[in-house]
């Protein structure tokens, strides 16, 4: 799956891809066990399988290290880059 145009990508790539998680390895292992919550359209669901995608308007909510994250994803990423680059994938929501 190409993703060039920022349209959707798998949910473990993004979570790599933004640098929550070291490994995608890490990312997928996460996904796998239902940890994440998708808020698409004003629908939330459970996000359980690695390849199922996120786009850009999404939110993701998930716990880790002790805190609860909540992240509209801004745009798919194109590779794994550095901190900033990674930053600018997603913004905060305030909730």
């Amino acid at each position: 799956m190409t993703d060039t145009h920022g349209e959707a990508v798998r949910a473990d790539v993004w979570l790599w891809r933004a640098r929550f998680f070291k490994t995608r390895s890490l990312a997928a292992r996460f996904v796998d066990e239902g940890r994440i919550r998708l808020t698409r359209s004003g629908t939330e669901s459970r996000i359980d399988k690695p390849s199922r995608t996120v786009k850009p308007g999404d939110v993701l909510l998930f716990g880790l290290a002790g805190r609860l994250i909540a992240v509209r994803v801004l745009d798919c990423g194109e590779r794994r880059g550095p901190a900033p680059e990674a930053r600018g994938l997603y913004e905060t929501v305030e909730g």
